[in-house]
C-alpha cells in the first residue's frame, strides 16, 4: 500500500497518479486518509500530553504524603485516575484511527511511474517491441509465419491437442470441471519440457530455485495484494482459511514479510515453478477456448527483491531475460508497455509479453513483468539495511511470469505445423527428447 508519508509529502502527485490509473474517487481517498491520519494524531498527543502530564503528578504524590498533605495528595491521585480514564478513550479513539487507516489505505491502488502511458484500456496499451517480419503502424500482423513452405490452413490447438492426442479437455471436465485439462503423452511431456527449460534458464540467470507451497493463509494473500478485496479471484479452503495461489508471487514474495534484509545481499532473485488457480468468474467466449483461460495451469515465476536506487534495471534485466526465452522458443511476440488504466491494483509499472497465434489470428498474454515500488514491501513490512547507516527503508519488489506455460503451449503447437507434424523449437528438444510431434 501507499506510504502515508508519501501521501501527507507529495499528496498532489499521488491523486494525479490515481486518476491516470482511473481510480474513481482519488481526491476524495486521500483527503479522507489525511483527515483519519489528523485525527490519529491529533489523539497521539493529547495522550502523550497526558501520560506526561500524569507522571509528573504522580510524581508529587509521595512528597505531600511526606508533609502531611494528605488532602492535596488525594487531589492529585484523582486527578491522575481521570486521566488514566481519559488516556483509555485516547487510545482506543487512536486505534480506532489507525485501523481505519490501513483499510482506507488498502483500497487505494498504487500509483503509476511517470513513462507510464496515459490511458484506460488495452486499447490504449503501447506496443514498444516485436520481433515480427512486417507489422503495421496499428500494430496488425503482416505476413509473418513460422513455416513458410506449410500453404495448409492452420488449426488452432484445441483440434491440435485433439488430433494429436496431446490434451483431453473432455476427461479434465469429467473430473473437475471446465478449465481443467488432462496432459497426454507427449502433451504432458512438452509442459514438464518446457517447466525444466524454464527454471534451467532462470538457475543460469542467476534465479536460486524455490518450492513453495501452493496454499496461503490469510496473512500471504495480505501481504502481496491478492487480500482484501479479491477472494472472489482465489479458490478459498473457507474451513483452514487458506488459499490456492493464483501465482508463484504470493508464497514466494512473503518469504520476506517483516524481514530486514542487508543492503549487501540485494538484490535477491528467486525463481519457482507452481500450479496456479484461477476462478477466472465471469469469463466466457473464444477468450476462454482451450488452453487460453484456464483454473489450473502451470506457470514458473521470476521474483526480486532489491533497493530503490536498482529497482529499475532490475526491471530492465528481467525484461530482457523473458524476451530471451521467447527468441529462445522461435515464437512471434511483441511487448506492451501498459497504460495506467490497464495496469494491475499494484504495480508501479508493468509490460506485457504476448505471442501471436496465426490459427486465432490474435495475441495471448503469456508474461506480465511488473515493478511494485514500495507498495508491496510496506504491506509485507519488507525493509532493508543500508551498508552505510544504521537506518531501514522499504524494499521494492518485482515480479513476472518467465513463462507460464498454457498460451506457451498453444502458441508452439499453432505456429510450429507443418505437413509433417508439430515441429518443436530446438531448444526444446533436449528437454522433450523428440523433435516433431506426429
Amino acid at each position: 500500500m501507499l506510504t502515508l508519508k508519501l501521501i501527507s509529502e507529495e499528496t498532489e502527485r499521488v491523486i494525479k497518479g490515481l486518476e491516470k490509473k482511473h481510480f474513481d474517487g482519488a481526491r476524495e481517498a486521500i483527503e479522507k486518509v489525511l483527515a483519519v491520519d489528523k485525527r490519529r494524531r491529533e489523539a497521539q498527543q493529547r495522550l502523550d500530553n497526558n501520560l506526561s502530564e500524569a507522571k509528573k503528578l504522580a510524581s508529587q504524590i509521595g512528597m505531600l504524603m511526606k508533609q502531611g498533605k494528605k488532602d492535596e495528595a488525594d487531589r492529585i491521585k484523582a486527578s491522575v485516575s481521570e486521566m488514566k480514564e481519559t488516556n483509555k478513550q485516547l487510545e482506543a479513539d487512536k486505534s480506532a484511527a489507525e485501523e481505519e487507516m490501513t483499510t482506507l489505505l488498502c483500497q487505494i491502488p498504487n500509483i503509476p511511474y511517470d513513462e507510464v502511458p496515459e490511458g484506460r484500456t488495452a486499447e490504449d496499451n503501447h506496443v514498444v517491441k516485436s520481433n515480427l517480419k512486417e507489422c503495421t503502424a496499428d500494430d496488425t500482423v503482416g505476413n509473418w509465419t513460422a513455416n513458410p513452405t506449410n500453404d495448409e490452413a492452420k488449426l488452432p490447438h484445441w483440434e491440435l491437442a485433439k488430433k494429436y492426442n496431446l490434451i483431453d479437455f473432455d476427461l479434465g471436465v469429467k473430473i473437475t470441471g471446465a478449465g481443467f485439462p488432462v496432459y497426454i503423452g507427449k502433451g504432458a511431456r512438452l509442459q514438464r519440457a518446457l517447466i525444466n527449460f524454464f527454471l534451467d534458464e532462470a538457475r543460469d540467470s542467476g534465479y536460486t530455485e524455490i518450492m513453495p507451497p501452493t496454499v496461503v493463509n490469510a496473512a500471504s494473500g495480505y501481504g502481496t495484494g491478492q487480500l482484501p478485496d479479491k477472494e472472489g479471484q482465489m479458490y478459498h479452503c473457507e474451513v483452514d482459511d487458506f488459499y490456492l495461489i493464483p501465482t508463484a508471487e504470493v508464497p514466494v514474495t512473503n518469504i520476506y514479510r517483516d524481514v530486514i534484509l542487508d543492503e549487501k545481499d540485494l538484490p535477491i532473485k528467486n525463481c519457482a515453478y507452481t500450479e496456479c488457480f484461477r476462478r477466472e468468474a465471469g469469463s466466457y467466449g473464444k477468450d476462454v477456448r482451450g488452453l487460453n483461460r484456464l483454473h489450473e495451469f502451470s506457470k514458473i515465476e521470476i521474483v526480486r527483491i532489491d533497493t530503490p536506487e536498482h529497482s529499475k534495471e532490475s526491471h530492465k534485466e528481467m525484461l530482457q531475460h523473458v524476451e530471451g526465452l521467447l527468441k529462445k522458443l522461435e515464437l512471434p511476440y511483441r511487448i506492451l508497455l501498459l497504460c495506467g488504466g490497464d495496469q494491475s491494483f499494484t504495480s508501479a509499472i508493468c509490460y506485457d509479453f504476448e505471442v501471436y497465434s496465426e490459427a486465432q489470428s490474435r495475441w495471448l498474454e503469456v508474461s506480465s513483468v511488473s515493478n511494485f515500488d514500495t507498495y508491496q514491501a510496506n504491506r509485507l513490512k519488507c525493509r532493508y539495511r543500508r551498508s552505510d547507516s544504521k537506518k531501514t527503508e522499504l524494499c521494492h519488489t518485482l515480479n513476472g511470469s518467465a513463462l507460464a506455460l498454457p498460451r506457451i503451449v498453444a502458441a508452439i503447437l499453432e505456429n510450429n505445423q507443418t505437413p509433417e507434424g508439430i515441429r518443436i523449437p530446438k531448444a526444446l528438444v533436449p528437454y522433450c527428447g523428440f523433435e516433431m510431434i506426429d
